[in-house]
């Protein structure tokens, strides 16, 4: 499961691009009980989305030129220059090289090869996100790729990734471990053949304790349901959902652990 001990390839930063930080700060807020706090005037508009406290994602102004309302997911390196020449030669991208972000760290935007965008943290003062896996927050990363091979094969000379695979509503699907640990318990995402009508992308899934709660929600403050709410077998209750702007997400009601 996703937690907060960040090791090499982990998911450990979430961000939220979006043409209007005010106005999705007012969906957010309600939808999942979150607050915002900015990161201060040098910051540009970026800042913090908080539960209980504790930094659970974040959000800023679209700063990419030509880009779409879109989360990010962010997965842990010890080296953003090294991995963003990873990248290149891996055939990906490099659409934003690896620079300082003040005292938190050290982060680069990159794009797979089959045009999946994400972003590498690595960590200094911020070490990345302070709550996962619980109600409201980020839970899982799925990506949804046209090549499903090839996209492993591209993350895991990255990464390290290990893969095994399931079957999860009648689909194959592959799920994504880090290098280190117990491969079940370092499982933190999936990854998943796009199907005509979707993109190849990095959704990220929240952890929700009423799914159809959060799609209400969502469509009372303006978002819009892609998926209804629905029962995955052995998994969970899902929903694909996307903000007033157009940004993809998901929620998820896990299945208690098998006894």
């Amino acid at each position: 499961m996703l937690t907060t001990d960040f090791v090499t390839g982990a998911p450990n930063w979430l961000d939220l691009g979006s043409p209007d930080t005010a106005a999705s700060a007012a969906f957010y807020g309600p939808v999942f009980g979150w607050d915002f706090a900015s990161a201060g005037p040098d910051a540009g508009g970026y800042g913090f989305f908080q539960k209980d406290g504790k930094t659970v994602a974040a959000l800023g102004p679209l700063t990419e030129e030509g880009a779409s309302p879109a989360w990010t997911v962010y997965f842990q390196t010890p080296d953003a220059d090294a991995t963003a020449k990873a990248v290149e030669q891996g055939g990906g991208t490099v659409r934003v090289a690896p620079f300082d972000v003040m005292e938190a760290g050290r982060m680069a935007c990159l794009t797979d090869p089959s045009g999946a965008e994400f972003s590498v943290w690595q960590p200094a003062a911020v070490k990345g996100l302070e709550a996962a896996s619980e109600g409201n927050t980020l839970c899982w990363a799925e990506l949804h790729s046209a090549d499903p091979t090839a996209a492993f094969a591209f993350y895991r000379s990255l990464f390290g990734w290990r893969s095994q695979e399931m079957e999860a509503g009648g689909m194959a699907y592959t799920v994504l471990s880090t290098a280190e640990g117990d491969q079940q318990d370092a499982s933190f995402g999936g990854l998943v053949a796009a199907d005509e009508d979707s993109e190849t992308r990095w959704i990220p899934y929240f952890s929700a304790d009423d799914t159809d709660a959060i799609v209400t929600g969502v469509q009372e403050h303006g978002g819009s349901v892609l998926m209804p709410a629905a029962d995955v077998p052995d998994v969970g209750r899902i929903a694909w959902l996307a903000d007033p702007f157009g940004a993809p997400f998901a929620v998820i009601k896990p299945n208690p652990p098998a006894a």
